[in-house]
């Protein structure tokens, strides 16, 4: 195969972000492969800005010096942080409690409202750990799906009110270790480019 291929280049034309309960006995699994459907217990979030999603990698390598060398003998890695960065743009009952950390919108009772629902944020923060799933195509013959099978929301952007623009949830979703697992996360891939 040449080592210049245009047919390799990708690009995210269309996806979606889904989110899952993790570590529970009823949580589901993630799909095995693209071609199955996302199994219930998966909920998309809706629309997410146009600057789409950011993945982070950051691996901390510490050095060992030697008195004998200028250059280090070897390194050993101390950190790994896998970071996932989306605007959501949809408000609802599942992407506020997502952005706030946890929690749930409950419906007010009180005679007279109609349509009026409540959120209540907790004094203090408290784990709110869920699966992640990230789903593009790139064309009719070309999907990937990325999946953090533990991590929590751990950054929030500031929530912009203005007259011109649409409200934002920005967050940053960091992948955590699953139990018994040493997988941090999946790439699933229908893409002939790695026959």
């Amino acid at each position: 195969m040449p080592a210049n291929n245009g047919n390799q280049i990708r690009v995210a034309g269309s996806g979606r972000i889904l989110v899952a309960t993790s570590g529970l006995a009823t949580s589901p699994a993630a799909p095995k492969h693209t071609e199955d459907a996302w199994p219930a217990g998966w909920t998309e979030l809706g629309y997410t800005s146009p600057d789409g999603i950011k993945f982070n990698k950051k691996d901390k390598i510490d050095p060992v010096e030697t008195w004998q060398s200028v250059s280090p003998a070897r390194f050993i890695y101390s950190d790994r942080d896998l970071t996932v960065k989306f605007q959501l743009m949809q408000f609802n009952k599942d992407t506020l409690p997502f952005f706030m950390g946890g929690g749930s919108v409950t419906a007010v009772t009180a005679t007279g409202a109609v349509d009026t629902y409540t959120y209540a944020m907790n004094a203090e923060p408290q784990k709110d750990e869920r699966q992640l799933g990230i789903e593009f195509k790139d064309g009719s013959d070309v999907v990937y799906r990325f999946v953090i099978p533990r991590g929590q929301v751990t950054e929030t952007e500031e929530i912009s009110l203005t007259r011109t623009g649409a409200l934002k949830l920005g967050v940053t979703f960091t992948a955590l270790a699953a139990e018994g697992s040493s997988t941090l996360a999946t790439w699933l891939m229908k893409d002939k480019s790695y026959a």
